[in-house]
């Protein structure tokens, strides 16, 4: 059993940067591929970025290539969202996932076995 906690979400204004934690407990972490996603109101989860697990790739949405960056720090069981230019419609629930091993469809939210209680981001002047 894997546990998730999100941090790191707040107001930021717009072009403004973030930087989102997800801690996880247990063992084995750099063996998960983690992923995050986001959920507006009244709109679907959606994909923001994943890490694969075994020291796999990097995948980014289309929409936050070149300003988002995901990283993860193995001995500490974490992973990072770094987000900067932020745009007023990003404002979401911000959700880590976990999975072990490395997963094709690293993009489709289903693919994840554990989630992170999310965090709220509010991109407004």
């Amino acid at each position: 059993q894997v546990q998730l906690v999100n941090s790191g979400g707040g107001l930021v204004q717009p072009g403004g940067s973030l930087r989102l934690s997800c801690a996880a407990s247990g063992r084995a972490f750099s063996s998960y591929s983690m992923g995050w996603f986001r959920q507006a109101p009244g709109k679907e989860r959606e994909f923001v970025a994943a890490h694969t697990g075994g020291g796999g790739s990097a995948y980014y949405a289309d929409s936050v290539k070149g300003r988002f960056t995901i990283s993860r720090d193995n001995a500490k069981n974490t992973v990072y969202l770094q987000m900067n230019s932020l745009k007023s419609e990003e404002t979401a629930v911000y959700y880590c996932a976990a999975r072990f091993g490395v997963i094709n469809n690293y993009n489709d939210f289903r693919s994840y076995t554990y989630w992170g209680q999310g965090t709220q981001v509010t991109v407004s002047s």
